[in-house]
């Protein structure tokens, strides 16, 4: 298990598309704080970033690598090892090997411009995130042998967490105005782990005097130190579950 993961690792590492995915996330995040007086607006301008380029690049990466590896996947098999340390190992590595580059990219000019509780738990997202999407992606991969299938419903998942869902909670909001929905949003807020990491960014920054009685809520819930384990909790759930998933489709699959 450990020989293939350090395989996946070096392999990953020297991969350009990660390579220029790095360097881009550096230039971005330094450029960012350059640009801006006040590293609280960088910090900002960056959130967008983390929450919307980090998970596209995992989620595509990933897939891409999993149908990529298929033949070295089957040769993998094909040896006395468990189907199970075999997928683990690729997941780890493409976890890892991504984590890597987005501590690179995003991490270290977070610490530069604005070490402080905010940007630890910024870096601390982003990384959660990064996990997030690799599982996602293993899930993805495994539910169809077709590779085109496997990108569509990778690029599908990301519009659903990144976008469509937060229009179906509106759409709800509306639709339900006259009722009291604030504790409902804590509640959906746990099925969308883009929409975890960025209530625990935007309370960190107390932006969330700007969202009315909602976000009183939500410091209220997720403000203490209780809130921000069960947050972690759920972005950790978000991690497993999907890998569980992705390892049973996995065992059963006739390579």
């Amino acid at each position: 298990m450990k020989k293939i993961l350090k395989y996946v690792v070096v392999d990953i590492v020297q991969n350009k598309i990660v390579l220029i995915y790095t360097f881009l996330l550096l230039l971005i995040s330094l450029s960012v704080f350059n640009l801006e007086s006040n590293s609280a607006k960088g910090l900002l301008s960056l959130l967008n970033i983390i929450l919307i380029l980090v998970p596209l690049i995992c989620i595509i990466f990933s897939t891409i690598y999993i149908y990529n590896s298929s033949e070295f996947i089957e040769l993998l098999v094909s040896q006395p090892l468990k189907r199970k340390s075999i997928w683990i190992s690729l997941f780890g590595g493409l976890a890892s090997s991504l984590s890597l580059a987005f501590f690179i990219g995003g991490g270290i000019p977070i610490l530069l411009y604005h070490a402080d509780s905010t940007g630890f738990m910024m870096i601390a997202v982003g990384l959660f995130l990064t996990v997030v999407f690799v599982s996602i992606a293993m899930l993805a991969a495994g539910m169809t042998r077709d590779k085109a299938k496997g990108i569509g419903l990778s690029i599908l998942l990301w519009l659903y967490f990144s976008l469509i869902f937060d229009a179906l909670v509106l759409f709800f909001l509306f639709q339900f105005q006259d009722y009291p929905l604030e504790k409902a949003m804590v509640c959906f807020s746990f099925l969308n782990p883009i929409d975890l990491a960025r209530i625990q960014i935007l309370l960190q920054m107390d932006i969330s005097a700007l969202m009315g009685y909602t976000g009183a809520v939500f410091r209220e819930f997720f403000g203490n130190e209780i809130g921000v384990a069960l947050s972690f909790v759920g972005l950790f759930l978000w991690i497993l579950f999907p890998l569980l998933l992705s390892l049973k489709r996995f065992n059963e699959r006739d390579l």
